[in-house]
């Protein structure tokens, strides 16, 4: 059987899950001027984009920090977090092929750039990388367009597990359900979030995806849809504040604070 009907076959799921009529509520908008993603600390909030890298002071919205590094070695950093007491980001080449991926550490109050993991070729691009159970999280992203890599498109999008020396452990693809939402673009954000589910973000509609890693199988389980302002692109939680996702709005280059439906926050 052809490679591509195997893939296809393999990606075969339930029905996608009904939206939920409730979702994230915006409750503030920072003026951070950002074109890839949010990342937020207890006492700050960071704007990405691309090569460039604000850090405002979470309660008067005053700026504190900046980085801005060449572009030609930091093209696209898509999305940071704020772990173990370091901004960590992801970043890539996108949207140059053959794909190349790094982890970039820097200082979460000056900003100053500490060092970079090079996770090399293959995969796709990364887009975000989280820490949970002692792991390392991350996605690579693959398109059918700028920025794809033949043969891969959008439906080669993989969650991966890193070890603590980012050796991957184990690997898993989105379900059709979700590859129909955010086609011909792939994932842009994402993150564990404080019910212990895994939220997605694509590239453009506004909604988060909420996933499981699945019981069998190398299939992500898709468990339900949640409407929020945020047009895609990266997300980052709050843990200093339970049930608050980080996001931006590219209409206004706004950084969005959302609040999660009452059943996240439990």
């Amino acid at each position: 059987m052809p490679i591509a009907l195997l893939l296809a076959a393999a990606l075969q799921a339930a029905p996608a899950p009904a939206p939920s009529p409730e979702g994230f509520e915006t409750v503030r908008r920072y003026g951070g001027n950002a074109s890839q993603g949010a990342a937020v600390g207890p006492k700050d909030v960071y704007s990405v984009s691309n090569f460039t890298i604000v850090r405002f002071d979470k309660k008067t919205g005053e700026k504190r920090a900046e980085w801005v590094g060449p572009k030609s070695r930091f093209p696209h950093i898509n999305s940071c977090a704020l772990i173990g007491g370091e901004l960590v980001c992801a970043s890539s080449n996108f949207p140059a092929v053959p794909h190349v991926s790094t982890v970039e550490i820097f200082d979460p109050m000056t900003l100053a750039h500490k060092k970079s993991i090079s996770l090399g070729l293959g995969t796709g691009s990364l887009t975000w990388v989280d820490r949970k159970d002692g792991f390392w999280w991350a996605m690579f992203a693959n398109y059918d367009a700028k920025g794809g890599e033949v043969p891969r498109d959008h439906r080669h999008t993989t969650l991966i597990k890193f070890d603590d020396q980012w050796r991957r452990l184990e690997g898993w693809a989105l379900p059709a359900t979700i590859l129909e939402r955010i086609k011909p673009m792939s994932i842009s954000g994402g993150g564990w979030g404080p019910d212990g589910r895994l939220y997605l973000s694509g590239h453009d509609l506004p909604e988060a995806y909420v996933v499981a890693i699945p019981l069998g199988g190398g299939v992500l389980d898709h468990l339900e849809t949640l409407p929020m302002d945020a047009e895609g692109q990266a997300i980052d939680w709050d843990e200093s504040e339970k049930g608050m996702l980080y996001g931006i709005t590219r209409k206004t280059r706004e950084i969005l604070q959302m609040k999660a439906p009452a059943s996240v926050r439990r």
